[in-house]
């Protein structure tokens, strides 16, 4: 093995992942609660993970499942991972007590002062939103460190491409937390850390995935990955982003982010 090479394409796959906390940045300039910008934020973040479950990861899925077990038995079984993501994050969401349950709060008006609840809500999304991404950056890392492995400049065309749409998904985990608990330190450290999936990814694929992992396992892991994201950005973003902002400020942001990973889809092709 090339060391130059190895480490090359572990800082593509390292520059990648933690564009994640060039989002959470983004998310620190507003100093003051805006319903506004966090309506507007997790509307785009929901555009952002919609889009790419939508067109990418289930594509993609479906791509390694119908090679290994023919057109129609592979579509099958990516829409069955698919459904299994999106029941795995709900089953989760139902085994949550109500009074932590971040659907079972009570709306308020005072923005400046969001309540007990409401911050655990916030909080909460956070979370599931790091975990998600967390989850989908690591075959990304992979992606990543193998191009720059094998071809050092379709490498760079990966991880820029990567980086710009990693970047509002570190605004996706920061802008909750931030907002639910005044930190940005603990708000930054975990969008920092689901970036960090990503070399995380590339390391553990290349030294143990590519014996134990098929490409079928590859398949169902983005199917149910696209699954989890889809139903976190209808269930929990859009409905927040609606509930602190106007309609229409959360559907503008929707539109935007489906616009901004679209590019960065077509930068990757």
């Amino acid at each position: 093995m090339d060391t130059s090479n190895f480490l090359f394409a572990f800082g593509l796959t390292l520059f990648a992942g933690l564009a994640t906390g060039i989002g959470s940045l983004i998310g620190f300039l507003h100093k003051k609660f805006n319903p506004k910008f966090l309506a507007a934020s997790l509307g785009f973040s929901a555009g952002v993970m919609i889009y790419v479950s939508l067109i990418e990861i289930f594509a993609k899925a479906k791509d390694a499942l119908t090679a290994e077990y023919g057109d129609k038995t592979g579509y099958w079984y990516t829409i069955i991972g698919f459904f299994v993501g999106i029941a795995l994050i709900g089953i989760i969401d139902k085994l949550i007590p109500s009074g932590e349950n971040p659907h079972e709060i009570n709306k308020t008006k005072d923005y400046d002062k969001p309540g007990k609840r409401d911050k655990s809500k916030l909080m909460r999304m956070g979370l599931f939103s790091a975990l998600a991404i967390g989850i989908h950056n690591f075959p990304e890392g992979l992606a990543t460190f193998m191009a720059g492995m094998t071809n050092p400049t379709l490498g760079v065309s990966i991880a820029v491409a990567i980086a710009i749409h990693n970047i509002p998904e570190g605004l996706a985990i920061s802008a909750p937390v931030y907002y639910a608990t005044g930190n940005k330190k603990k708000a930054f450290i975990l969008s920092f850390l689901s970036g960090l999936a990503e070399p995380v990814g590339a390391i553990i694929g290349f030294f143990l995935l590519k014996w134990f992992f098929t490409e079928a396992a590859f398949g169902f892991i983005f199917a149910a990955v696209a699954g989890i994201m889809v139903y976190i950005s209808l269930d929990e973003l859009l409905p927040t982003a609606e509930e602190y902002g106007e309609h229409h400020v959360a559907i503008y942001g929707l539109i935007a982010g489906m616009a901004v990973m679209s590019l960065s889809l077509v930068m990757m092709a």
